[in-house]
Parts: C-alpha cells; sequence; structure tokens
C-alpha cells in the first residue's frame, strides 16, 4: 500500500461510517473506543504523537473515546483493559507491551463481544485481534539498511564491521525490523563484504541497556566499528552517546521514529537517517476503521491485506514508510507538519539548520 493509498483508504472507511450513521446510531456508552498504549520509554511516539492524532481523529469522527497509557507495565495494561471493558467499551484499540498479555485481553475482551484492533504491533499468542492496523514493518527494516548500503560501501575499510542494535525481543515488531534490515545486510555478510561483529536484542528497547550494550562493543574491539543498523531513534541515541563518550566519529547510523532528536542528530552528522511513519494518517486509519467495525462492518471489508499471527490471518490495514536523510527533510517531516523547525531549531543545533527555513 504507498502512502497515496493510505489516504484514499481513510476517506472509504469515513464513506463506510458515515453510510451507516443512519441506521446505527452511537450513544456514549455503545459508542466508547479505548486506546491502551504501551509506554513512554520504548519510543517517545506514544504519548508525543499517537496520542495527539488519535484525539484529533475522534474529536473528528465525534465519538466518545478514552485513552490510557500503561507505563511500560503488562499488568497495568490488563487492568486497564478489565476497566475499560466494564465501563463499556466496545473498541479497544491495544499496542501490546508482550503478546502473552495482550492474548490475554483479546480473550477477555472477546467474551464480552468486544472488538480489538491491535494497533502498531501485532499480538502474535492465541487467535489474534479482529484487526491490525500498522507500517509494513519488514519495509521499515528494509529502508534502514538500503539507505545505508551505499554509503557503507564507499568505506574503505574491508570488510565493513557493522553492529546491528535490535528492539525488545518481545516486540514482534523488533523481529520484523531485524527481518528487513539483515535481508539487505545477508549478501553482503556472506560475500564478506560486511563482517556482522554484534547482532543484540535491547529488552524494552531500554536507552540505558543499550548504552551498555554499545559501550562493551566499542570496548571489546577498540572503537573499530564502521556502521551500526538499529532498531529505532531511541537506540541511536545509546550508539551517539557512547561514541562522544570514547571520542569517536560519526558512523552511518540508522534510525527510526522521526523524533526531533532523530532530525537534530541528522542534521548535526551523527545519524545518517531515520524512518518516518505517518502517524497521523495510522491513527486516523485507526479510528475510522473503530468506528466502521461499531457501525457492523466487518473488518475484512476494510482491507485487502492480512498478516499470519501464527493462528489466523487477520485483516491488516499496511501503511507505506518512509526513509528521512538530511536531504529530505523539509519535503517530508517538516512537509507534513510531523515536525517543525522550531521545535528542531534550539539550541546547538540552530547552527545546523537551513537559514531560509
Amino acid at each position: 500500500m504507498t502512502w497515496l493509498t493510505a489516504v484514499v483508504l481513510i476517506f472509504t472507511l469515513t464513506a463506510c461510517i458515515n453510510s451507516r450513521e443512519a441506521n446505527a446510531p452511537l450513544n456514549e456508552t455503545e459508542g466508547m473506543i479505548t486506546v491502551l498504549l504501551p509506554d513512554s520509554i520504548s519510543s517517545a511516539r506514544w504519548e508525543n504523537d499517537d496520542r495527539r492524532y488519535f484525539e484529533q481523529a475522534f474529536e473528528a469522527a465525534g465519538v466518545p473515546y478514552n485513552i490510557v497509557n500503561a507505563s511500560g507495565d503488562a499488568r497495568v495494561q490488563q487492568t486497564q483493559a478489565e476497566q475499560a471493558i466494564t465501563n463499556g467499551a466496545k473498541v479497544l484499540l491495544i499496542t501490546n507491551l508482550d503478546s502473552g498479555s495482550a492474548s490475554a485481553i483479546i480473550a477477555q475482551a472477546r467474551e464480552a463481544g468486544v472488538i480489538v484492533i491491535d494497533y502498531d504491533r501485532l499480538t502474535i499468542e492465541g487467535p489474534g485481534a479482529d484487526l491490525y492496523v500498522s507500517f509494513d514493518n519488514v519495509a521499515v527494516g528494509r529502508l534502514m539498511t538500503e539507505t545505508l548500503e551505499p554509503i557503507i560501501n564507499d568505506l574503505e575499510a574491508d570488510p565493513k564491521r557493522i553492529i546491528q542494535l535490535n528492539g525488545s525481543p518481545t516486540d514482534n515488531n523488533a523481529t520484523l525490523f531485524r527481518e528487513g534490515y539483515y535481508s539487505v545486510a545477508k549478501p553482503y555478510y556472506e560475500a564478506g563484504d560486511w563482517e556482522l561483529i554484534s547482532d543484540q536484542a535491547v529488552p524494552d528497547w531500554d536507552y540505558q541497556q543499550a548504552l551498555v550494550v554499545v559501550e562493551q562493543i566499542l570496548t571489546a574491539t577498540n572503537g573499530d566499528i564502521d556502521a551500526a543498523i538499529v532498531g529505532n531513534d531511541r537506540l541511536a541515541n545509546s550508539v551517539i552517546a557512547a561514541l562522544k563518550t570514547q571520542g569517536l566519529n560519526p558512523i552511518p547510523l540508522s534510525g527510526q521514529d522521526a523524533t526531533v532528536g532523530s532530525i537534530q542528530n541528522i542534521l548535526a552528522g551523527w545519524q545518517t537517517m531515520t524512518v518516518y511513519k505517518p502517524i497521523k494518517l495510522q491513527a486516523e486509519a485507526a479510528v475510522h476503521a473503530a468506528v466502521a467495525l461499531l457501525r457492523g462492518a466487518d473488518a475484512a471489508s476494510l482491507t485487502n491485506e492480512t498478516i499470519f499471527n501464527g493462528q489466523n490471518y487477520v485483516p491488516f490495514i499496511k501503511l507505506t514508510p518512509l526513509a528521512v536523510t538530511a536531504e529530505n527533510i523539509s519535503q517530508t517531516v517538516i512537509a507534513d507538519g510531523f515536525r517543525t523547525w522550531e521545535e528542531i531549531c534550539v539550541g546547538e543545533y540552530v547552527q545546523y539548520c537551513p537559514p531560509d527555513r
């Protein structure tokens, strides 16, 4: 699905909602939709971006909603889901902390006749949710290595020494990201042109744990690392901090989420790229799908895509990510209003910003 197709999809879902309004009125009890966000640690996006875009989309749709955050605690998320169901929620939009706890939430929701949409992270235990709304997460990983690929190949080192710093082992997206970036790197590893020095997962996407891992790698290799393929911007920050602590120069470095910090790092030359996932489109697609399902639509009618969660094929609204580098910041995250020069160009980073911004 292209980015343009995603926009068309949202208009289609909106039309589906509007066509059902006369026959399926919603009152505040029948229409309650609860969003279960995971934390604010694995990525800044959940509170800084997803929450605001959900709020805008719900307000535009005119349906009652509630947004809660589990603060990284799976037991809290289960309690929040139970409370939402007790309070009359008819749809749960969940970004899980792990598939085991999410599977239990889905089972409880099914018993209560509540619809469940997996948002961003797929639940890979149990029968799965009714619908999955996310980006093509394998493509996210491919974009990382594809963007770094020509830069790495231009390095003088032979072989090029690479580290892969992966996300949390309990996050299925981290597995898909690695699948994507490893698929591009694998031929180079097998040919001996690149050497995989370390390939490590970071529990909970934790910055501090990632920092320790990278510092240990740099110490063990005497700083002889040529590039880092990294699962998101938070982990990229750990790599940058470790390099600076040991007095080393920037290396080709990937990231994901297009955070303010990542754009600043890109401008300053410390990060090569980040993957921008138009979260506004994702939140809008999820909200429109939730309302359509409330009003009787079948999940399979909302998309032609499916994804296998280990037991079943789940209808999948799949969105397309974009690579952001120093060359296209203005045309992507700035043009979309996802980021502003005002929030990026502060303090030491002003010197790196375009004068005509």
